[in-house]
């Protein structure tokens, strides 16, 4: 049994062996492509004793260890996708040898090709809007109430102004979505980021990813901008990136 494992990054087209020559993947490994009829693999070799099924549990439990292997993935891939058609597998796909991720390119090679037709020529895009606060809720914080009973009733109006603040937010969130879903090939749903994870102060009602062509990002920026200022919502734009979101094929056909 070798002492090695066959560590995959992305399903690709048309990379040239000599690009990623110069590439260290997980663990320094070299990295190099596995073709079968033109649709191909992105793949190092890591330690069969770090990434097993028992150990790799283990192992993810590690921060620092998740932490350098997750860099290192993403440069791969990243570094690929700025000029390569790639489909981002998950973190820590891992097979027995070479021959068997030939064996699972050559038996979903119809599936794979699709998914990376669906992907030429179109980046991903973040989406995330954030609710802007209401006027009685900064009030009630920063003027001193009279009274016990005008503290409550203060804070019972600032609770129902966050309310409908945030009703009102949802409602202009939605117009953002249908307003770039226009542009967008297709589109996924994030969770929800909590402020305490977001390090933002204003509630997040929107995380969309969208997988825009290229040459509609003008027009992406454009409807983005045109919302700078808006009363109840901030909208922040990320990308162009490598379209993790989008990549996954059929359950059973991927890796």
């Amino acid at each position: 049994m070798s002492d090695t494992l066959t560590y995959v990054y992305a399903i690709a087209r048309d990379v040239d062996p000599a690009a990623v020559a110069a590439l260290q993947g997980v663990g320094g490994g070299a990295v190099r492509t596995l073709d079968a009829g033109g649709v191909l693999a992105v793949v190092s070799d890591v330690d069969r004793g770090e990434f097993e099924e028992r150990a790799l549990e283990e192992r993810l439990e590690d921060l620092e260890w998740l932490a350098a292997t997750a860099r290192a993935h993403h440069h791969v891939v990243d570094t690929l996708g700025h000029d390569h058609l790639v489909a981002p597998l998950a973190l820590a796909t891992v097979y027995f040898d070479d021959d068997r991720v030939r064996a699972v390119l050559d038996e979903g090679r119809a599936t794979f090709a699709a998914v990376l037709d669906q992907l030429s020529g179109r980046a991903e895009w973040g989406v995330k809007v954030y609710g802007r606060p209401g006027g009685a809720a900064a009030a009630a914080t920063q003027e001193k109430p009279g009274s016990g009973a005008e503290y409550l009733r203060r804070r019972r109006q600032a609770l129902r102004e966050t309310d409908t603040a945030l009703d009102d937010a949802r409602d202009a969130a939605a117009e953002v979505d249908a307003a770039v879903t226009t542009l967008a090939a297709a589109s996924r749903s994030h969770r929800l980021q909590d402020a305490t994870l977001s390090g933002e102060s204003d509630p997040m009602v929107l995380n969309r990813a969208y997988l825009v062509p290229i040459d509609r990002a003008a027009d992406l920026r454009e409807v983005v901008a045109s919302l700078e200022g808006h009363p109840r919502i901030r909208v922040e734009l990320t990308g162009p990136w490598v379209p993790y979101s989008f990549a996954q094929a059929p359950e059973g056909a991927a890796p």
